[in-house]
């Protein structure tokens, strides 16, 4: 799995990856990692009321344990192939920008966006969320992200470094820096509070991380990498070249990597 780390508060400017992961929503829905309980708990206990609007739902993931406790869910995605894979599941999704996206007049408990917040304008998103929230409603925006070992990510930057991909970040580069590694999200979610507090509709965000650690075979986490923003959009050849390097990388630490998993999030409540 391709973490954040690398990529700064600017990724909403790269509208062109942003809409690239609806290529092949099946499998993104398939690989991409579920949110934990503790972290639905944190939103739950804090919503006023049983109304929820998912931003950048995708393919429902961030919405699911929700709707499966009886909240009611409206999600907005600008990708009409991950909305309908959303549908599928019984959520009701509108396609559209959030940003450019119309509430007409509907207000909210709680706005959740898992995964997407980085995809969004910081300013804009955080009027809009402003708008669609009632007063005591709360606003939760969180990631999953998954860290190989900073001696693994070293040598996925050089592999990455050694080929043309054209992308504007290389995914591993920061990797190993202690504090990108520890809070992957946390310059992205410090642009995101800016942007809240700017609106003077937000209290101060309470910031919450869970991690864990396991071990991920070679295969499942070249499975997953394949999914990552920018790197579904590769060449099948460049593609190909970039999951050979990192397997062989794989392939000379023992076949596997010990993970870092976690889930940040950072939940503030509507004045």
């Amino acid at each position: 799995m391709v973490t954040q780390s690398s990529r700064d508060d600017a990724s909403y400017r790269h509208r062109e990856i942003a809409g690239s992961f609806g290529a092949d929503a099946a499998k993104y829905d398939r690989l991409r990692p579920r949110y934990p309980e503790p972290l639905v708990d944190a939103v739950a206990e804090r919503l006023p009321g049983r109304s929820l609007l998912d931003v950048g739902i995708g393919t429902g993931i961030s919405s699911q344990p929700f709707f499966e406790r009886g909240f009611t869910v409206l999600g907005v995605e600008p990708d009409e192939r991950m909305a309908s894979l959303a549908r599928s599941k019984g959520l009701a999704v509108e396609t559209g920008r959030f940003e450019d996206w119309d509430p007409a007049g509907r207000v909210f408990d709680g706005v959740i966006a898992g995964q997407s917040w980085h995809w969004i304008d910081p300013d804009a998103g955080a009027r809009r969320a402003a708008e669609t929230l009632r007063p005591g409603g709360v606003l939760a925006i969180f990631w999953n992200f998954g860290a190989p070992p900073r001696q693994l990510a070293a040598r996925f930057a050089e592999v990455f470094d050694s080929l043309d991909t054209g992308l504007p970040f290389n995914p591993w580069s920061a990797s190993a820096r202690p504090d990108r590694f520890e809070n992957p999200y946390g310059s992205i979610i410090d642009r995101a509070a800016a942007g809240l507090a700017a609106t003077g509709a937000f209290g101060e965000a309470d910031r919450h991380s869970w991690t864990s650690a396991s071990t991920v075979a070679r295969d499942e986490w070249l499975e997953s990498t394949s999914t990552s923003g920018g790197i579904n959009r590769l060449p099948k050849d460049t593609l190909d070249a970039l999951l050979d390097g990192l397997g062989e990388v794989i392939d000379d630490a023992g076949g596997s990597l010990e993970v870092t998993s976690g889930t940040v999030a950072a939940i503030t409540t509507r004045v």
